[in-house]
């Protein structure tokens, strides 16, 4: 490695690439995409660096970034490294209590606005009761309204030109890094409590750099990444730190809704993503399947199943592929499979690491099967991302299983098969919960709160967060995360939440996919004068109880759904039922809907 700290990255890559790209951001006006070089990137960190210190910000403050994904949030995270300044990443659909529970607890005085709504949040903010003291607003285009604790980023810049102040406390700055500044604070999404700050030091990132050089053998500074993720997830946090410690350019995508045209565009050889978004891929294409004429239906289906014989029966067990199966495989990945990897925009992908919970095994399946590598890991904010992960070669993989662990990463099973980490890559614990970080560790192992099993080759199996799994009034235990990952891979369902704890049987709120339910009921002929009149016929209820009898008929029969009910709004991070990485809120959607949920279970 030919740096020795995060703070280093940005002046040690300058001097080794120059002028190749390090960043790609579409501008705004033109929508064309920009380049920004190393040797840019490094000039634009050092101005951020000198205004920093400008505006009077002193060393081991704290740094809110609160903004969608921007090329400007990566110069103001890389100049913060360098100046020992702590980074505190924050979603940009963060509402203004959440951020001024941040605020507050991380004591922060600064904050770097992305566009509008985030800066109106911001000002809010300001104006009650917190630290809070300056916004930078990074989008030129946002209405400042006056807001005289406030500038624009090209002011601030302006600040630091010609800095010789900015310059010399750089430089001494830079000659007092250590393995031990706090680089990030990173909030975890608070699914089961109020959020923590998780304290992610230089050791623990330059331990991730490590040990991802030893496994990801594949992955070079010829390649691409596009970063569409929020950068306040650790997952692309850590990923898109990696990619510029490999050189690889990143392409920036700032909205997460266009990462389907976008990705058409960039056509990455990389990407991190989260198994929804592979979810949304396999109902679409078989969707697009579903649509063919009976022949060429046929021939797709044929393919896939040619694919999952090679890739999953033989190249994945690194057996001899037969001749003939080979032959056939090559055909279809030269036309078929080229045609819909082209079409997602994937057609150059070496391997796309996708965690954040469990991807369902049908998904896994057709992904390789068609030729796409896709690469299951397993990891959490704690510990600075990926504990473990698939073989990334496409062979010697288990398709139950979250991959072998990281190198250095020690894995052991507690009570209640608890999976327990030690390793640098583990946290030194949250900001200011000293009660929580007692509960957090045992013996010196961090308790994860996952429910795992190990395989005799090692391999790591998520079971369930050990807090979600419920016991059945008949002592049945249900692993819910189980049973809505067989359901959401359905074309017609969009959200599941998996109901039973103490019940005498499993439920379900269902909310649907309602763009193809509305086709659906067109193509039956089924009349409605709303959403809701649409979800209480009994046609529409047989449809989707068949469905489901048909996609969980592989479970135990305490496992499946007996009962369920078609909710007519969604579950949202703005109502409080999902948190910012969209995950559920067992606990308020049980206290939301619990007269729905109470009438699902009357006699």
């Amino acid at each position: 490695m030919e740096y020795s700290h995060i703070g280093n990255l940005v002046f040690a890559n300058a001097k080794k690439y120059g002028q190749k790209i390090a960043l790609k951001y579409k501008d705004t006006v033109s929508k064309q995409w920009t380049g920004i070089s190393w040797n840019d990137l490094l000039d634009r960190v050092k101005q951020v660096a000198y205004s920093l210190v400008e505006i009077g910000v002193k060393e081991n403050d704290k740094i809110a970034i609160y903004s969608q994904n921007m090329a400007e949030i990566i110069e103001v995270d890389l100049a913060c490294q360098a100046l020992r300044l702590t980074a505190v990443p924050m979603y940009a659909t963060a509402s203004t209590s959440q951020i001024e529970y941040i605020i507050k607890d991380a004591e922060i005085e600064l904050i770097f606005a992305g566009e509008q709504y985030q800066f109106d949040c911001a000002v809010e903010a300001l104006h009650s009761e917190n630290p809070l003291k300056k916004i930078v607003a990074i989008d030129p285009s946002i209405n400042m309204k006056g807001e005289t604790a406030a500038i624009t980023f090209a002011d601030f810049l302006s600040k630091g030109k010609d800095s010789e102040m900015g310059k010399k406390i750089l430089e001494e700055r830079l000659a007092n890094l250590t393995s031990d500044d706090l680089c990030t604070l990173i909030y975890t999404s608070g699914t089961t409590g109020e959020p923590k700050g998780v304290m992610l030091t230089d050791a623990n990132y330059m331990q991730a750099m490590k040990i991802h050089d030893i496994r990801l053998t594949n992955v070079n500074n010829s390649q691409s990444t596009l970063c569409f993720l929020p950068l306040s997830h650790v997952f692309e946090r850590a990923w898109t730190y990696y990619s510029l410690h490999k050189g690889i350019t990143v392409y920036i995508n700032s909205n997460p809704k266009e990462v389907q045209s976008i990705l058409k565009e960039v056509r990455p050889n990389l990407m991190c993503a989260v198994p929804r978004f592979w979810e949304k891929v396999y109902a679409g294409v078989n969707e697009k399947i579903d649509s063919f004429p009976g022949v060429l239906q046929s021939i797709a289906r044929h393919a896939i199943a040619i694919g999952k014989k090679r890739n999953i029966d033989y190249v994945r067990n690194d057996k001899k592929v037969p001749t003939l199966l080979e032959w056939r495989y090559q055909f279809y990945n030269k036309t078929l499979f080229h045609v819909l990897r082209k079409a997602i925009g994937i057609d150059r992908g070496v391997m796309f690491p996708c965690a954040g919970s469990q991807l369902a095994d049908e998904v896994n399946i057709f992904l390789h099967s068609v030729g796409v590598n896709i690469v299951v890991g397993y990891g959490l904010t704690e510990t600075t991302a990926t504990v473990s992960c698939c073989n990334p070669y496409s062979k010697g993989y288990d398709i139950e299983s979250a991959g072998e662990p990281m190198p250095e990463v020690e894995i052991k099973l507690g009570e209640n098969d608890e999976i327990l980490l030690r390793g640098k890559t583990i946290t030194q614990g949250y900001y200011n919960k000293p009660q929580a970080n007692e509960e957090a560790f045992i013996d010196g192992w961090f308790r994860t709160g996952d429910a795992g099993r190990i395989l005799p080759n090692g391999r790591l199996v998520i079971v369930e967060r050990i807090k979600e799994l419920f016991k059945t009034s008949n002592g049945k235990y249900i692993a819910p995360q189980q049973v809505e990952n067989k359901l959401v891979v359905d074309k017609y369902i969009e959200q599941v939440a998996i109901i039973g704890d103490l019940r005498k049987f499993v439920s379900a709120l269902i909310v649907p996919a309602y763009d193809a339910l509305k086709e659906y009921a067109t193509e039956q002929g089924i009349t409605y004068s709303s959403m809701s009149e649409l979800l209480k016929d009994k046609k529409i209820y047989a449809f989707y109880e068949e469905r489901i009898n048909h996609l969980l008929s592989d479970l135990a029969a305490y496992e499946r759904v007996k009962r369920f009910t078609l909710l007519e709004n969604p579950f949202t991070p703005n109502n409080e039922e999902l948190t910012l990485t969209l995950k559920l809120k067992r606990k308020i959607i049980n206290q939301h809907y619990a007269e729905v949920i109470e009438a699902m279970y009357q006699d």
